[in-house]
């Protein structure tokens, strides 16, 4: 059975999908069988791995039709994709009058995600359904922090909702770790907020960062991963370190 990790930051603009995309493919690299679930209805993570945006097969045929056949190879080895679409901007209204809804993901995932070592969830960046369904089917969250003023603005409310999470559905959830994005250890800044961080979750934060690099900003529009798009960027190289950190971790 899959490690289920919902990658989540109420606060958007953090480098969530970004680390996603390239985390999993890094994953994949070193042989482990990575699934990554696109919840968020702009369809990022989708797009990032050059799939069509509102593809036939997708998460909301998943969750409201029952249908099982929704998994999507991405081209990489050892990954594949849950797509994401449009449709789901409207879930919430469809699903929040379901009984116990908080559980329909995870009760949908049963029998999909036994093959592979790690599932990634793309949650959108907000507290809603969609991320609620996402927390109480996951086993941890990683949580991505932009490495700039106001970093820790939301972190309490981000620890309230887990606490939520934990205490009324899903007691097991955990802090998988906390990954700094966007760092320039150039600037005072970076290194700033990266100490509040560290301060605020301990051990739980990365040693690798993840910098700003323009390799890795320009990937996602062309439907690549920073590794198919330029393998020997710093972008590349951090993201197959976190990778292994993470695996170091486990």
């Amino acid at each position: 059975m899959a490690k289920v990790i919902t990658v989540f930051n109420q606060k958007g603009g953090v480098g969530k999908t970004t680390t996603v995309v390239n985390l999993s493919a890094a994953l994949a690299k070193l042989k482990k069988k990575v699934l990554v679930i696109d919840l968020d209805p702009q369809a990022n993570a989708t797009s990032g791995f050059g799939i069509e945006k509102d593809n036939e097969k997708n998460i909301y045929d998943l969750l409201i039709e029952s249908d099982k056949d929704v998994i999507q190879a991405t081209g990489i080895k050892n990954l594949d994709i849950i797509p994401s679409s449009s449709d789901l901007a409207g879930v919430e209204i469809e699903i929040s009058n379901m009984d116990n809804w908080q559980y329909l993901l995870k009760e949908k995932l049963k029998g999909l995600i036994e093959d592979y070592d790690y599932c990634f969830i793309d949650s959108p960046p907000s507290l809603g359904v969609l991320s609620m369904m996402s927390l109480v089917s996951s086993d941890s969250i990683l949580i991505p922090v932009q490495s700039e003023y106001y970093a820790l603005e939301g972190v309490g409310q981000l620890m309230n909702t887990i606490t939520l999470v934990n205490e009324n559905f899903n007691p097991d959830i955990k802090i998988e770790g906390v990954v700094m994005c966007m760092y320039d250890s150039r600037t005072n800044l970076s290194v700033q907020v990266s100490e509040e961080v560290k301060a605020f979750f301990e051990d739980l934060v990365y040693n690798t960062t993840i910098p700003r690099n323009v390799r890795l900003a320009e990937a996602p529009s062309h439907g690549m991963t920073v590794f198919e798009y330029d393998r020997f960027s710093k972008g590349a190289r951090s993201y197959m370190k976190l990778a292994k950190e993470f695996l170091s971790r486990e």
